[in-house]
C-alpha cells in the first residue's frame, strides 16, 4: 500500500534527472558547508531551502499542463501590476528600488517574471500556433520588453537581461527567423555607444572597465574579481581539498557562499572537481532538452525549452563572472550556490518541465 502511494506521488518526476540534481544538490550542500566556515546555522538554513524547493518541485510536477496553460496571463499581469507597484512604491535600498513592501514581508517581483514571461510566451504561441505571423512575434516580443525595460529601469541590468534571454529563446525555438535574429543582433551592436553615454548608470560602466582591467583599483572595483580568479588558478589540477582553501577561509574572498561560490568549489577541488561540475551541469541540460522535445504540446516543449536554456544561461554567466570573462553581474550559480528564492525558482521550473513532459496531450484552450 505505501509503495504504491508513493509510485503514484512520484510518477510525474523523471528518474535521471532527479539523480542528477540529487548529486547537484549534494555538491552544493558540501561546498556551501565549506564555504560558510562550518556554520551550521548556515548549512541547516540551506538544507532547509532546499527541501522547500524539492517539495515545491513534486508538487508543480503534479499540476498538469492545461492547468498552468491557465495560470499563465493572470501571473503575467500579477507580475506587471507588481512592477508597476515597485516602479512607483518600492523600497529604495543601496540606491536601487527593487522591492515592494507589504506591511508583513518584502518582495522582489523580478524573481517572479523569470518564470512567468516564457510561461506566458509559451502559452500565447501555443494559442497562436495555427495562424502564427509575423506581426505575432512583433506582439510577443513586445510582452517580452515591457517587464525587461520595468527591471533595468529599477536598475537591476543583470536580472533584466537574463529574463529577456529567457524570452527569446521561447520566440527562438517558436521559429523567429534568423534574418530577424541577425537585424536585431545588429541593431543592438549599433546601439552600444548610446547605450554606454546614456542608458547605463555609473557603476555599470565600471563593471565593464574593471573586467577590462580590474588591478586600475585593486582594493576597490576590481577586488571581487581579482580575488575570485586567485581562487580558482590556485586550486591548480587537483584542488587544495575540502574545507582547506586558503581564499576561502582566511576572508579574502568576497560573497562566498553566494555569487562567488564557484571560486571556493575551484580552489578546493581544482580543474579535476570543476570538470566534473562542467558535465554535471551538461548531462542536466542535455536530459532536459531531451524532457523539453519529448513534451507532447507545443506549451510545453517551449516553456521547457526556455527553462532548460536559461539555467544554462545562468550557470555560464556565473562561472564566466567569476573566472574574470564576464562582468560582475550578481548571479547565483543555479542549485549550488546559497540562496531559497533562487533555489525555488530553478525548481520550480524543473517540476514544470517534468510535468509538461510527463503529462497527456493538450488540447488547445
Amino acid at each position: 500500500m505505501i509503495f504504491q502511494w508513493l509510485r503514484r506521488f512520484v510518477r510525474y518526476l523523471d528518474g535521471p534527472m532527479i539523480g542528477l540534481l540529487t548529486l547537484l544538490l549534494l555538491t552544493s550542500v558540501s561546498v556551501v558547508f565549506s564555504a560558510s566556515g562550518e556554520n551550521s546555522d548556515r548549512l541547516f538554513a540551506h538544507l532547509t531551502n532546499i527541501g522547500v524547493a524539492l517539495t515545491a518541485m513534486l508538487l508543480v510536477s503534479h499540476i498538469p499542463p492545461q492547468r498552468l496553460m491557465q495560470f499563465a496571463l493572470p501571473i503575467y499581469i500579477v507580475g506587471i501590476l507588481l512592477l508597476l507597484g515597485v516602479a512607483l512604491f518600492g523600497v529604495v535600498v543601496n540606491g536601487s528600488r527593487r522591492w515592494l513592501e507589504l506591511g508583513f514581508s518584502r518582495i522582489q517581483p523580478s524573481e517572479l517574471m523569470r518564470l512567468a514571461v516564457p510561461m506566458m510566451l509559451a502559452w500565447y504561441f501555443h494559442y497562436k500556433q495555427e495562424t502564427l505571423r509575423g506581426r505575432d512575434y512583433a506582439f510577443a516580443a513586445l510582452m517580452l520588453v515591457i517587464p525587461v525595460a520595468f527591471i533595468a529601469k529599477q536598475p537591476d541590468l543583470g536580472t533584466s537581461l537574463l529574463i529577456a534571454a529567457s524570452g527569446f529563446y521561447v520566440l527562438f525555438l517558436a521559429g523567429l527567423s534568423w534574418k530577424v535574429i541577425a537585424g536585431v543582433a545588429i541593431a543592438a551592436g549599433s546601439a552600444l555607444p548610446l547605450a554606454w553615454n546614456y542608458l547605463l548608470h555609473d557603476y555599470q560602466r565600471q563593471r565593464v572597465l574593471t573586467l577590462i582591467d580590474p588591478a586600475a583599483d585593486p582594493l576597490g572595483a576590481g577586488y571581487h574579481i581579482i580575488q575570485a580568479t586567485i581562487a580558482v588558478g590556485s586550486g591548480g589540477v587537483a584542488g587544495k581539498g575540502w574545507m582547506m582553501g586558503t581564499q576561502t577561509h582566511l576572508d579574502f574572498l568576497p560573497e562566498r557562499s553566494t555569487d562567488f561560490i564557484f571560486a571556493v568549489f575551484s580552489e578546493e577541488f581544482g580543474l579535476i572537481g570543476n570538470l566534473f561540475l562542467l558535465l554535471l551541469y551538461a548531462a542536466i541540460i542535455w536530459r532536459g532538452m531531451q524532457l523539453a522535445a519529448g513534451a507532447p504540446s507545443l506549451f510545453g516543449r517551449l516553456l521547457s525549452g526556455a527553462i532548460v536554456l536559461t539555467f544554462f544561461t545562468y550557470a555560464f554567466v556565473n562561472m564566466g563572472m567569476v573566472s574574470g570573462i564576464l562582468p560582475v553581474v550578481g548571479v547565483p550559480l543555479p542549485l549550488v550556490s546559497y540562496g531559497g528564492t533562487s533555489m525555488l525558482t530553478v525548481m520550480v521550473g524543473f517540476g514544470i518541465m517534468m510535468s509538461a513532459a510527463t503529462h497527456k496531450k493538450l488540447v488547445k484552450t
